[in-house]
């Protein structure tokens, strides 16, 4: 790219008006102010409108819009502002949320992540290194900031190490890492549980069954397991196919520079932390018997009176994972030297907790807008809006364009607004309702699975994701004149296969009708 191809791209081109578009929506906290302020403001003016829709029997059901200004519904607003409307929304949702940080954070404060990091990624082969990378990437999700912060510089100085151009072992590992967020191995990831316990709230806010399409009751946090399993393997290999075909071959003979002083071996596992890896093994043993003996025993499934099984250990699952990550992450702690009391456990903790603040004031407006919704019927008279614009376009008729359409939607959005819980806070409410009214095989789980690969797949190519500054800086280090229009041309493949594929894998899935998850 000539540099004034660059100079283009960042003047006036499309990277730059996304760039200052994005700086001109207002942080999702504040839209959410503005629409309780909205939500008061249209209820005054409609109040008293009634509409009807269909009821799961067919029959015709009435509504009618509260104004919220009344006397009787501002007292309801003040009464239930704390309580019923943000901690106890969604039965206690925040609490969950917190909760399974615990465990991540005792394991993140640790040490943990980055040590398995650095030893799977120094251990690895040539040959394998690219799709090595992006596996490592996808599964740092659950640590939060070290796949930005540990794989990513790690990936450049493996390549280097090698020979070879340090930015495409950094394009790949950062394809993994952003673009794959939303896939994982492990069940019950802090994803899984925002996007599945707000999925549940956003359903049964506006009566909308929390069912999977066979009609069984859907568990948040395990809801799209089995399709981010898949997606997990799918994702490696077409990132590795990108890699291989597009990106490698237009960076090889790249020149790069290496930093003064640069130690190739900055990144190689200590003695305590082999330690520490060692009683992790330990402590990951001890605990899945432990979740398995809770399994077998007290929280093993079993019949209630009206004849349906029940399954503790599936409703219980967050805490188990979340137990798992405290075990293991102590363990490894111990053993290092990090954590020499149980007093510096409570205070990984208290860590984790502190990074929390800007979920609780998210929260907090956006729980008791949602509330205002479901309380005045505003919220179901949006939705008849929607889904009767959508119908009478005829697409009740094609759900997987109704699939894809949303997907689009959503990838959009995401150059402009960034921020997986904030912009799922924004759109959840919305889409899912309205997407099942118009044809209910549109289930809560489905609509969420459309917004995770949406959601994700774009993240690499968006100024506006958190970390796009952090990410050039270190690509920098190896070519200082790099722009984000390039790091995000570099990207463009990436994105865009994960979206056609990811989409596909998708819609395969409803289209053979195969389960989600459990």
């Amino acid at each position: 790219m000539s540099a004034t191809d660059t100079a283009k791209m960042n003047g006036g081109g499309v990277i730059s008006f996304i760039e200052k578009a994005g700086k001109k929506i207002p942080d999702p906290i504040i839209i959410f102010m503005w629409f309780i302020v909205g939500a008061f403001a249209l209820t005054a003016l409609i109040g008293g409108l009634t509409f009807e829709t269909q009821g799961a029997d067919g029959s015709p059901i009435t509504h009618t819009i509260k104004n919220m200004t009344d006397a009787e519904n501002v007292v309801w607003f003040f009464d239930n502002a704390l309580l019923q409307n943000w901690l106890g929304f969604g039965n206690g949702i925040l609490g969950v949320i917190l909760i399974v940080m615990l465990g991540v954070g005792v394991a993140e404060s640790s040490g943990l992540f980055n040590a398995i990091i650095k030893k799977l990624g120094t251990r690895l082969k040539d040959t394998y290194l690219a799709p090595a990378l992006i596996f490592l990437g996808i599964m740092s999700s659950i640590a939060t900031d070290a796949g930005y912060l540990i794989l990513i510089p790690l990936a450049g100085l493996l390549y280097a190490g090698l020979g070879k151009n340090p930015l495409i072992g950094m394009a790949a590992a950062f394809a993994g890492v952003s673009a794959g967020f939303s896939a994982n191995l492990i069940p019950a990831t802090p994803v899984d549980v925002i996007i599945g316990l707000n999925a549940q709230i956003f359903a049964e806010s506006q009566g909308v069954p929390f069912e999977s399409s066979t009609g069984e009751a859907l568990t948040p946090a395990t809801m799209h397991y089995y399709f981010i399993f898949v997606s997990t393997f799918m994702l490696v290999g077409i990132g590795a196919w990108v890699t291989k075909k597009f990106v490698e071959p237009r960076f090889k003979n790249v020149p790069y520079e290496l930093p003064e002083g640069m130690d190739l071996s900055n990144f190689a596992v200590t003695e305590e932390e082999k330690k520490g890896l060692k009683a992790a093994s330990w402590g990951l043993l001890l605990s899945l018997g432990l979740v398995v003996a809770l399994a077998l025993g007290p929280l093993a499934p079993y019949e209630n009176a009206a004849g349906k099984v029940v399954t503790p250990y599936l409703n219980n699952v967050i805490l188990l994972i979340t137990l798992v990550f405290t075990i293991v992450g102590a363990a490894f702690g111990v053993a290092t030297g990090k954590f020499k009391s149980l007093m510096d456990v409570v205070q990984a903790m208290i860590a984790q907790m502190n990074t929390m603040g800007y979920i609780l004031v998210l929260t907090f407006f956006c729980y008791n807008f949602l509330g205002i919704l479901g309380y005045s019927g505003l919220g179901t008279y949006i939705t008849y809006i929607g889904a009767s614009g959508l119908s009478a376009l005829g697409l009740q008729e094609f759900p997987i364009l109704l699939i894809i359409g949303f997907v689009i939607t959503t990838g959009l959005i995401n150059l402009f607004v960034g921020g997986l819980t904030s912009k799922w806070m924004l759109l959840g409410p919305i889409f899912v309702p309205m997407l099942y009214q118009v044809n209910p095989a549109m289930t809560p789980d489905l609509v969420a699975a459309a917004y995770r690969v949406a959601d994700s797949s774009t993240n690499i190519i968006t100024p506006m994701m958190t970390y796009a500054g952090v990410i050039l800086a270190f690509m920098r280090k190896y070519k200082p004149d790099l722009s984000f229009g390039d790091v995000i041309m570099m990207m463009v493949p990436y994105s865009v296969a994960f979206l056609l594929f990811w989409t596909s894998l998708l819609v395969g899935f409803f289209a053979f009708n195969i389960p989600l998850g459990f």
